[in-house]
């Protein structure tokens, strides 16, 4: 017998219900002497009747007295039922190329943005050719325009959150103000200077989410960090190029000392 059905019976066994009493001749007899003497119509009769078998199931229910033990037992019967384990489905990513998600401008190829562009876009040779390619112009983006290189998945590198993205490479021409990009960086990341192949820049650990930097006309321009995860931040002979993913920092000295 089931574990259920056998906790079942054992309270059964334990609820002591009263011997019910043998009201339906009373009832009939009540009800007919009101038809008779009163002469109500037939639905009345019904709700009468309706009325005394809520009273009959109110008097027995109040008679019946429980013990502890068979509470408990009913308890336990029904917390069994609740014993179930909801997993959450997981939530699959929306449809559509990656970048196109995080708002990095118009999808390009690498041919078409180096004709909108005035610098050199430099490629990280240890990642290969990026997946897609954006560009985005003023005056949503920085003066000069700003290209993003979206990797969606590479050897060793976790994809970061549900964005389906491995490492996002972002460039534009201007220069990275360390003491107002300090402040913005927030409490939730760190900030250590490093400097690759001569040219300087910092690492932040944690989860950033805000970047700030001077374009090329000096304006200042803030931009939110796509993958909110560790960043390296380069300065490129006057090109700042960001590298965002799950990396560890030894990856991503790797990466930025491999753009060409």
């Amino acid at each position: 017998m089931p574990e259920l059905e056998e906790q079942l019976v054992a309270l059964g066994r334990e609820l002591a219900w009263p011997s019910t009493p043998d009201m339906a001749a009373r009832v009939r007899s009540r009800i007919g002497a009101q038809i008779v003497v009163l002469r109500v119509p037939w639905y009345q009769s019904r709700w009468a009747l309706a009325a005394v078998a809520v009273a009959i199931a109110l008097t027995a229910l109040l008679a019946y007295n429980p013990t502890r033990e068979a509470i408990a037992n009913w308890v336990n019967v029904h917390v069994l039922f609740q014993r179930v384990n909801v997993l959450p489905t997981p939530s699959p990513q929306p449809p559509g190329p990656l970048g196109q998600r995080l708002g990095l401008g118009g999808r390009t190829t690498l041919a078409d943005a180096a004709k909108n562009v005035t610098w050199h876009i430099t490629i990280p040779s240890s990642l290969g050719s990026p997946d897609e390619v954006y560009l985005q112009l003023p005056p949503d983006g920085p003066t000069l325009g700003e290209v993003s290189l979206v990797y969606s998945t590479r050897p060793g590198i976790a994809v970061s959150g549900t964005t389906g993205v491995a490492v996002l490479v972002t460039e534009a021409r201007g220069k990275v103000n360390e003491n107002f990009f300090s402040k913005m960086v927030g409490s939730d990341a760190t900030i250590e200077p490093v400097t690759v192949g001569g040219h300087h820049g910092y690492w932040v650990a944690g989860s950033p989410h805000v970047f700030i930097f001077l374009d090329a006309n000096g304006n200042f321009r803030d931009e939110t960090m796509r993958l909110a995860t560790n960043t390296l931040i380069l300065d490129e002979g006057g090109t700042v190029v960001r590298i965002e993913g799950n990396l560890t920092k030894a990856q991503a000295l790797e990466i930025a000392a491999s753009l060409r």
